[in-house]
């Protein structure tokens, strides 16, 4: 019969430790900002939810691919201005590469405008 009493005095003084343990967690997360829905919407299940978050990432990775092609041809095209005052290349040479780096930023932006139209 002790023993008994001993074990339940144990797991209440167990369960009010562990209690008191998580409080400052709950109090250091009332600060953090709340989830956000995905821009597609929560859907109507949560595979739904999933495949809009994923919808969202891969926005993001082509934004960061685009991004990476404009810092290419800036990097290009600066290089291109550094070799005009060497005197090894000229300043329709540096038009030219202004121009087709500007071509290609909008082909690579409308080729994945179009593949994340497609998900």
């Amino acid at each position: 019969m002790q023993n008994r009493i001993l074990t339940s005095r144990l797991a209440q003084r167990a369960t009010v430790a562990l209690g008191t343990a998580a409080l400052p967690a709950l109090s250091f997360a009332q600060g953090l900002p709340q989830l956000e829905n995905p821009t597609r919407g929560t859907g109507n299940g949560i595979m739904e939810t999933i495949r809009n978050y994923g919808y969202d990432i891969i926005m993001l990775v082509a934004l960061l691919v685009v991004a990476s092609m404009f810092i290419g041809v800036c990097y290009h095209a600066y290089g291109t201005y550094a070799e005009i005052h060497t005197g090894r290349k000229t300043w329709g040479q540096f038009g030219l590469t202004v121009a087709i780096g500007a071509v290609l930023l909008v082909i690579g932006i409308w080729l994945l405008t179009e593949a994340t139209g497609i998900l």
